[in-house]
């Protein structure tokens, strides 16, 4: 390749054709426009919005966010508008961005999780469906579903019904079998997987021997766990053929290489954009750069190239 010529960026998910692999993590990027000022989102692969849920959430009582080594620690407890006010006042902006926009679907139970899905379902402007069943920040639901390939199964199943969107299921790392799990939501009907989320944690002030979040624990993400993430992502691509989008750690464009070689066909960027509100522009370019710099003229040429 021609190293002056623009390498071929683009990959397809379920169907959804991206410019790049460069996806936004839900939970970090709030509803998108958030991020607006900061650069143009038309140059992202896809927008991932906050999970949302069927009635409003406040979330739970701060502190909420606390910074640790190589890391960050949340507790949000996915405060979300909920989805009829997410139809009303959020949807016709992202509508009208040109990015395919994923929508992060969250429920206390099966059957909120379908109501919620089927409300997004037909909805000018959403390109898929991401099923949250991993999310430890919550008093309930959430990780039940996803640490049990059978409840994990019975989600995506009620959610495939009612949709004709494309389903990502996002998995929870807190299993001892990430396969399994991953062909439970393959048979189910999912068409992609999302993994992984964060890994519960906590950190205590030692001054006032209180824990530094409000509701004790919260969810680890950020570099610390990336080591975790990527392992996990390349046993789920054994395990299924359905395509994989890894995210946990991804600060780089060296980071999102490495997902990307084990075979991941996307990546999820998330705790970088609290740091670098430009974090996944930076990583685009920095994609860019690596394959013309080696020759290469596409990403797919990248993908899934670990070797033995």
């Amino acid at each position: 390749m021609n190293r002056l010529t623009k390498p071929d960026l683009s990959v397809t998910i379920a169907g959804i054709r991206m410019k790049n692999p460069v996806l936004t993590a839900s939970g970090t990027f709030g509803y998108g426009r958030e991020y607006a000022p900061y650069f143009d989102l038309q140059e992202i692969g896809a927008l991932v919005t906050k999970g949302i849920s069927l009635k409003p959430m406040a979330g739970n009582p701060p502190p909420r966010i606390c910074e640790t080594p190589s890391g960050m620690l949340n507790a949000i407890g996915l405060q979300n508008v909920g989805v009829e006010a997410f139809l009303r006042d959020k949807l016709p902006y992202l509508a009208e961005l040109g990015i395919p926009v994923i929508v992060n679907v969250l429920g206390h139970s099966l059957k909120e999780y379908a109501e919620v899905a089927s409300r997004l379902d037909g909805q000018r402007g959403i390109a898929a469906l991401e099923i949250n069943i991993s999310c430890p920040n919550v008093a309930q639901g959430g990780l039940a579903f996803g640490a049990d390939p059978r409840l994990a199964a019975r989600v995506v199943s009620r959610v495939r019904a009612v949709t004709r969107l494309p389903l990502i299921t996002k998995l929870t790392p807190q299993v001892s079998d990430i396969g399994c799990i991953a062909r439970a939501a393959e048979e189910a009907g999912s068409d992609a997987l999302s993994l992984i989320n964060t890994i519960p944690g906590m950190a205590v002030d030692i001054h006032t021997r209180r824990s530094r979040l409000g509701r004790i624990n919260g969810g680890l993400s950020g570099p610390a766990i990336k080591p975790v993430a990527l392992r996990l992502v390349y046993q789920a691509v054994q395990a299924v053929s359905i395509p994989v989008i890894g995210l946990g750690g991804i600060r780089t464009a060296e980071d999102a290489l490495e997902f990307l070689i084990v075979g991941a066909r996307a990546v999820q960027v998330g705790t970088a954009n609290f740091i670098r509100p430009r974090a996944c522009l930076e990583i685009i370019q920095g994609l860019r750069n690596f394959l013309m710099s080696r020759g290469i003229n596409r990403i797919e040429n990248v993908i899934g190239t670990i070797r033995p």
